[in-house]
């Protein structure tokens, strides 16, 4: 029996044009660092990306699923291919502008990206990467920058703002199947080639959807959210997708992504809601502890990408900002868990504990845990294994390219389907996430693990510790054994022996690290997390200046 419901496809159009039609007055701000910000109303933001679609298709003759990248910050017109290029039927594909030069060669011809959309002043990225470019016929460019660094270039230039004056302000937008492509993104590759993420219509609404639920970000049109998170990395977390269906104003910060320019963004604009990693929160902490701001508009601060150390969370709690962390990755759209206290614990003393949890699965998302031999775990918050899960915004697959046919590599995805996400953890039984490592980061010494996170946001307890990563290095008795890198604040007088001395009353005393170095700043990713293999490979080519203390 068939129920009497209507079939009607879930799609990003529907998001359009509900955001554009009901919540029309709502804005994108872009921050310019120089004049006053840049607003655009969600109306404009719907009548700007239907003249985009105009321009993709008739000047440019994009059809069918072909793929139009975007090089791009987060600002409005950035918004508007988001909209513009999936409504249309083409396929979104956000190049993430932080990765190596010959990962972004590879995933544009991978992808087989017929037109870039790129900003002006990331043009000088561009330009080299051109000749190597081989199906990108059309580069169109948006905002000021040095033009005269694609003089030569194969692919016809044009100027943004050119090809969609006198556009019409409306379009007839297809019936589009919910399970077609509408953006795709890829992994950041730190082993491998980067592998394509094929985000479908119907995941993007479903996944904007739990991102509105009060148990998730919970926003309305009454906050305005600091979207800090970058627009090529997993959506920009959903919110630009989500927002439009909530009437939550945003504010972008272009390339303005120092603290100092962060902190006045938040002084004078109001912002109630903010997200990205906890590299950038760092940042921040710093700056207002050096400068002090009013940033008291700034109640909600959503963190996620990695671990948020406890210091930090206690420190935001301080200045009015409570901290809420969030798990997910590529693959999950990303969001997979969220740390909202259950009601039970708020105002208690296990509410905080709950916040450094990873969060609870909401119900889109299945989880289950393996051990080491392939059994499930029990949910008992004791038993750590693979997390793997599976939901309608969970990948199923990797791209396999124009031609090919997906990707189900047995590393990356069980025997039934689930996606093994590579993070190692425990589940208690009300549904609440901890991570306790990577897998890959873990450390296995003398039959036991050791978690590197657990030391790092013991390390960066200390008050004279800006960072600290910590990562596994050989060890002839043991296996392995915890190295641990440090960034000092300036003007610390800390050393080796009272670091570990900080750490003995945190940590069991055969967890505690006997190696031990001072470094400058920890690598990142392309996402702004840490970069473990770069510390294990100086290490390895004797790059780090290592002092044991026994």
């Amino acid at each position: 029996m068939l129920s009497t419901m209507q079939d009607v496809p879930l799609t990003v159009t529907r998001i359009l044009n509900h955001g554009t039609k009901i919540h029309g007055s709502s804005q994108v701000t872009t921050w310019t660092g120089e004049s006053e910000p840049h607003r655009r109303s969600y109306r404009e933001i719907g009548e700007r990306s239907a003249r985009l679609a105009h321009a993709l298709r008739d000047d440019l003759g994009v059809a069918g699923d072909e793929r139009v990248a975007t090089l791009m910050w987060n600002n409005a017109e950035h918004v508007e291919a988001y909209y513009a290029i999936p409504c249309m039927g083409a396929v979104l594909h956000t190049l993430n502008l932080r990765l190596p030069v010959e990962q972004l060669v590879f995933i544009v011809n991978h992808a087989a990206d017929r037109v870039v959309i790129v900003n002006g002043s990331l043009l000088p990225l561009l330009a080299p990467l051109l000749p190597h470019l081989p199906t990108v016929e059309h580069v169109v460019v948006s905002g000021p920058g040095d033009r005269s660094v694609l003089d030569g270039a194969a692919a016809q230039v044009h100027e943004y703002e050119e090809l969609l004056a006198g556009k019409p302000t409306t379009y007839d937008w297809p019936e589009l199947d919910e399970r077609s492509a509408a953006a795709m993104c890829y992994t950041s590759g730190t082993t491998g080639d980067p592998k394509g993420v094929v985000y479908s219509h119907r995941s993007i609404y479903l996944h904007s959807m739990q991102v509105n639920m009060a148990q998730s970000m919970g926003l309305t049109d009454a906050d305005t959210s600091l979207v800090v998170v970058p627009q090529f990395h997993v959506n920009a977390w959903g919110l630009p997708h989500a927002v439009l269906m909530s009437g939550v104003n945003m504010l972008m910060p272009d390339r303005f992504l120092q603290p100092g320019p962060i902190a006045e963004m938040i002084e004078s604009e109001r912002p109630t809601h903010a997200a990205a990693v906890p590299t950038i929160w760092q940042g921040l902490l710093a700056e207002l502890t050096a400068k002090p701001r009013d940033v008291s508009s700034l109640t909600q601060v959503t963190i996620g990408g990695s671990a948020c150390p406890p210091s930090l969370m206690e420190a935001f709690d301080t200045l009015g900002m409570r901290v809420c962390h969030a798990w997910g990755m590529t693959e999950t759209s990303p969001l997979g868990t969220i740390a909202r206290p259950p009601a039970h614990a708020v105002g208690t003393e296990a509410e905080f504990g709950y916040r450094l949890t990873q969060g609870r699965f909401p119900a889109g998302v299945e989880a289950r845990l393996r051990g080491p031999g392939g059994e499930f775990l029990p949910w008992d918050g004791e038993s750590a294994g693979e997390l793997e899960v599976r939901g309608p915004w969970i990948a199923g697959a990797y791209y396999g390219g124009a031609a090919g046919e997906p990707l189900r590599p047995a590393d990356k995805f069980s025997e039934d389907g689930w996606l093994k996400t590579g993070d190692v953890g425990v589940i208690g039984a009300d549904g609440f996430l901890t991570l306790t490592d990577r897998a890959k980061d873990v450390i296995k010494s003398g039959g036991e693990w050791i978690s590197s996170v657990e030391l790092e946001n013991a390390l960066m307890a200390h008050p004279e510790v800006a960072e600290a990563a910590v990562v596994a290095v050989p060890d002839e008795k043991w296996g392995e054994r915890p190295l641990a890198t440090v960034v000092l604040k300036d003007g610390s007088t800390a050393d080796y022996a009272s670091l570990k001395e900080f750490l003995a009353g945190r940590i069991a005393k055969w967890q505690l690290p006997e190696r031990w170095a001072i470094i400058p700043s920890v690598p990142k990713t392309s996402v702004g997390k840490f970069d473990k293999k770069v510390i294990r490979r100086q290490y390895a080519d004797g790059e780090l200046q290592v002092t044991e203390v026994r």
